[in-house]
């Protein structure tokens, strides 16, 4: 009997996509009951970023066990939280001087975007978020308001409120203008358009396909919060934690969010956590247990996320995400000029790279051929068009190049195919 087909819920997802049984997982590479070996340039969704079954953090969540460490203790204070907030601000916070107070919620980037509008409503005692197109913030109700995608929003089954949409800069009606129009209508006092309570944006829009927003327009949509008093959430819970080759992917960007929601690869190895990063001036407006979870912290992930902390010491890692992610973009961008007549596009930072074939037909088939040929990548943006590539960011060379040319020869393959026909 099958199951998962037989008793799981309609609900699932990725297993129809992937129809395999995985039983073992070392950095890159998953391998199914069947012993067939997958490269894995999906990650979970960028939760793994420091590959699957990390051999450090994996010693160190078993001596944590072995020792009797405490696994659950809701928010109360160990030493395994303790070790986590130090090194954090040690070696993510100090260095780069920012000064932020960590909140702990449910394990969850959702949770981590619910209490981070919470609290810019709270502050500015406002009710309306501003989001983008095509972005995406989670499946919760308030966070599902914020997230573009019409299925995902359609599934709600309520009016979602209190959230109003605006181009992304690369998007139709999108850029530099939009913002100084946005600016405009705020401080209209007579344009009928209050003011938000934050914006809420990625840097790199990753399920939303891959777009990416220059420093130019990020420092202006931070200047327009400032000069109408709301706050700037960034969610760099996909594209974080190393991912576009700085801790966060908006370092280079030259600004200075009040909120900062983290999640995926902050837990290390998958071990589920979320952690907001929150100005003190806005922290203070919390009230103790406002906004509690009970896995809010869950000792293992501190455990886990401490021992990926490590990788940030110096700047061996990031070094190799900036090398691979050229080759990453350079192999695409091959793809797509030997294509050029397809009018696909190479987008992406560091080692989340992509390449929009503008048909999600032909971007599922893809990567079904992949899968069926050994290397796993998800499809995202608009109809799935857009194929997004992000494997472990320690993935070794040889499978790095190994599970592109698995992804390009499933290229040729049926484009080949749609030539003939």
């Amino acid at each position: 009997m099958d199951w998962f087909t037989s008793y799981e819920s309609e609900i699932r997802a990725y297993s129809r996509a992937y129809p395999a049984v995985f039983v073992k997982g070392d950095n890159a590479k998953q391998v199914d009951e069947e012993g067939k070996v997958y490269i894995d340039f999906y990650a979970g969704a960028g939760v793994l970023n420091f590959g699957h079954n990390n051999p450090k953090m994996t010693k160190a969540m078993v001596d944590y066990l072995n020792q009797g460490g405490v696994i659950h203790t809701l928010d109360m204070m160990t030493p395994a939280k303790r070790d986590f907030i130090q090194a954090f601000v040690e070696t993510i916070l100090q260095p780069k001087n920012l000064d932020y107070k960590l909140q702990f919620m449910g394990p969850t980037g959702t949770n981590a975007v619910e209490a981070a509008l919470k609290l810019a409503r709270k502050v500015t005692g406002r009710s309306n978020i501003v989001a983008f197109t095509q972005g995406f913030h989670g499946m919760t109700l308030g966070a599902l308001a914020c997230t573009a995608n019409e299925y995902f929003r359609n599934a709600a089954g309520v009016t979602l409120n209190n959230v109003s949409r605006c181009p992304f800069e690369t998007h139709f009606g999108g850029g530099l203008s939009t913002i100084e129009t946005l600016k405009a209508m705020y401080l209209n006092t007579s344009s009928g358009v209050e003011a938000p309570a934050a914006f809420i944006v990625e840097t790199v829009q990753a399920e939303g396909g891959v777009n990416v927003a220059s420093k130019e327009w990020m420092q202006a949509l931070q200047s327009l919060a400032k000069e109408v008093g709301a706050l700037l959430i960034v969610d760099d819970i996909q594209a974080g934690c190393g991912r576009t080759g700085n801790y966060f992917s908006f370092e280079d960007l030259g600004i200075n969010p009040d909120i900062i929601t983290l999640a995926k690869g902050i837990g290390g190895m998958g071990t589920p956590m979320a952690m907001n990063l929150v100005k003190p001036e806005f922290d203070k407006h919390w009230q103790p247990g406002e906004h509690t979870g009970t896995f809010r912290g869950q000792n293992l992930s501190f455990v886990a996320g401490r021992e990926a902390l490590r990788y940030f010491e110096d700047d061996e890692l990031m070094s190799e995400v900036r090398r691979k992610g050229e080759i990453m973009h350079h192999f695409l961008q091959d793809i797509a000029k030997q294509y050029r007549d397809k009018g696909f596009e190479v987008r992406g930072k560091g080692m989340m790279q992509a390449l929009d074939v503008k048909d999600g037909v032909l971007s599922k088939a893809i990567a079904k051929t992949c899968f069926e040929n050994g290397m796993l990548f998800g499809p995202c943006g608009i109809g799935g068009e857009v194929m997004k590539l992000i494997p472990p960011l320690t993935i070794p060379d040889e499978d790095l190049h190994a599970g592109l040319e698995i992804f390009k020869a499933a290229i040729d393959e049926h484009l080949r195919l749609n030539t003939a026909v």
